[in-house]
């Protein structure tokens, strides 16, 4: 009986300290607030240790050019629309209207857009979820999309390519980005877990680059990098950045996670690649070449000078 009872007891403390059916990142985590942190999170989420989880460090010199990735074409994303905003625990997140959508790009199909979620660090310090050549920026924006034919992210996510997430990073800016002036205004209203409150009519437009400064990006197969983790995502992360100032950043680390606790750190950790190619589209290729023609140039001016 002895020989059943320690198994028994240490089952349940080892509960007790994992909090299994709580996942949280690694910023949330203390003694009071013991949960699964994102190397716990396969506990209870099992494709969270799957061999294609995101996200990943993309190294730049690794990626393979793919002709295939021609610039995407964005279909209704000026669209003006009002959706609410909310804290959902561990993001803000932002519903949208089916009309807007996405082809080309490499993808097998239309998509539609769903919704859009932030990772962020603190207090504009390193917080994205993807990292360039071990590069960690400032906040991560997710647009969410799934092909066109389904009705709703659950039956997409049952299909291996039922869903394509458009990445962008965020960069710090001398001066405030004033198109994102009616999200940083509406957190305020929403500090605490499971709050919401209407936006005011914006556009995917309005959030991201100009869409010819769009063409160049990087591509993979990967998850979902919040549990369950499904491994049914067409990644696209763009090179061309979003800026914000240091105040507008700072604005994401006054939410709070349920436990009152301010929401910072929302990023998983990047994962291994386990084999996986990532490409890149010809546009990456000609904002590199240009740049080291640049310094080319730069070099052979500086040797010209007179000393």
């Amino acid at each position: 009986m002895q020989q059943l009872i320690l198994p028994v007891l240490l089952a349940s403390f080892w509960t007790i300290c994992t909090g299994s059916a709580d996942w949280c990142y690694q910023s949330q985590f203390t003694c009071d607030h013991q949960c699964n942190t994102p190397d716990k999170w396969n506990l209870a989420h099992s494709d969270c240790g799957g061999k294609y989880q995101s996200p990943i460090n993309i190294v730049t010199r690794k990626t393979l050019k793919d002709e295939r990735l021609t610039p995407f074409e964005f279909n209704n994303y000026q669209q003006i629309f009002r959706d609410t905003i909310k804290n959902n625990g561990h993001s803000v997140k932002v519903g949208v209207p089916h009309l807007s959508t996405i082809s080309g790009g490499g993808l097998p199909t239309t998509y539609k857009a769903v919704q859009f979620h932030m990772h962020w660090g603190k207090h504009g310090g390193p917080g994205s979820e993807h990292t360039i050549d071990g590069e960690q920026y400032p906040m991560e924006l997710h647009i969410v999309h799934m092909k066109h034919h389904y009705t709703d992210l659950t039956t997409a996510l049952s299909d291996p390519e039922g869903v394509a997430v458009l990445g962008f990073f965020y960069e710090r800016s001398n001066s405030a980005n004033r198109k994102y002036d009616p999200i940083t205004n509406a957190l305020r209203s929403i500090t605490i877990t499971n709050s919401n409150t209407s936006l005011p009519s914006i556009s995917l437009a309005q959030l991201i680059p100009a869409e010819q400064n769009l063409t160049s990006f990087y591509r993979y197969k990967g998850s979902l990098t919040t549990p369950g983790c499904t491994e049914a995502v067409i990644w696209t992360v763009f090179e061309n950045t979003i800026p914000l100032s240091m105040d507008q950043l700072r604005v994401f680390s006054d939410l709070q996670f349920h436990d009152g606790k301010p929401m910072v750190g929302n990023f998983r950790p990047v994962q291994p690649l386990n084999g996986r190619q990532v490409f890149r589209s010809g546009g990456a290729v000609i904002l590199v070449s240009s740049t080291l023609l640049l310094a080319a140039i730069a070099t052979a001016l500086g040797l010209s000078q007179p000393n």
